[in-house]
């Protein structure tokens, strides 16, 4: 059964995460940083620093939320980048935030559903995803579409979170997904189910090997898998032939 935020709710996955990134839209960037320790910064700056080389003129980043790895992909020099989330709550503070840094002309943001993406086949140069695929309802599915609309040669880049596997850090992680992070997150975004869905979340993705089984399956090559801080957040990159 699919890990959804709300439990009393009989709305399917993609909904109740809309509505739950509707909910704490306002808050999501202060938490993410603030929560992370600003950790989170440096991984969307490693993910990025690996499409150097491929100079991606047109980008799609999926599950932009509020633009941030959007934003930090801006450094690659692209002609236009396009963000698509299910959330509009999101968006809108996205595209403030695009407003107030004078970026509204490089990067566009939409609403999208990122399991059956609005763009044609063989669109993007690359592709971009930001503690995204977690949250997708179909994970294969969703995969799939993403290569259906990369094109031949481009390049896919995930930043998701992953699961420690050693002493003691898996033991600190734990403790502070399942304890301390569900605590702050409802003091500040008044929605403690947000931050009681993240850690369980993480928990159900398959992570490490086993999405780059799935990566594989929906037809990317030369794979590849990057563990950041101990195994905290991963990178997997993949690539259209």
């Amino acid at each position: 059964m699919a890990v959804v935020p709300y439990k009393d709710q009989n709305d399917n996955k993609k909904s109740q995460v809309a509505q739950m990134f509707d909910n704490i839209a306002g808050k999501y960037d202060f938490l993410n940083h603030f929560l992370s320790a600003g950790i989170d910064i440096i991984w969307r700056k490693k993910a990025i620093s690996l499409l150097a080389p491929e100079k991606p003129k047109l980008m799609l980043d999926i599950a932009t939320g509020t633009a941030d790895f959007a934003i930090e992909a801006l450094s690659l020099k692209p002609d236009k980048i396009v963000g698509v989330d299910i959330s509009e709550g999101m968006l809108a503070v996205g595209r403030q935030k695009l407003q107030r840094k004078g970026l509204a002309d490089k990067i566009e943001l939409r609403y999208g559903d990122s399991e059956s993406l609005p763009f044609a086949d063989n669109t993007f140069d690359a592709i971009t995803v930001a503690f995204g695929v977690r949250n997708f309802e179909n994970l294969k599915q969703g995969l799939a579409d993403m290569h259906r609309v990369l094109k031949p040669g481009g390049t896919a880049v995930v930043l998701e979170f992953s699961k420690p596997q050693s002493f003691p850090m898996k033991q600190l992680y734990q403790f502070y997904f399942k304890n301390i992070l569900p605590v702050v997150g409802k003091f500040v975004s008044k929605d403690r189910a947000a931050y009681t869905y993240l850690p369980e979340s993480v928990q159900a993705f398959p992570d490490g090997k086993e999405f780059l089984r799935i990566f594989e399956e929906v037809g990317f090559k030369t794979t590849k898998w990057h563990s950041l801080t101990f195994g905290i957040s991963s990178i997997y990159t993949g690539k259209k032939l």
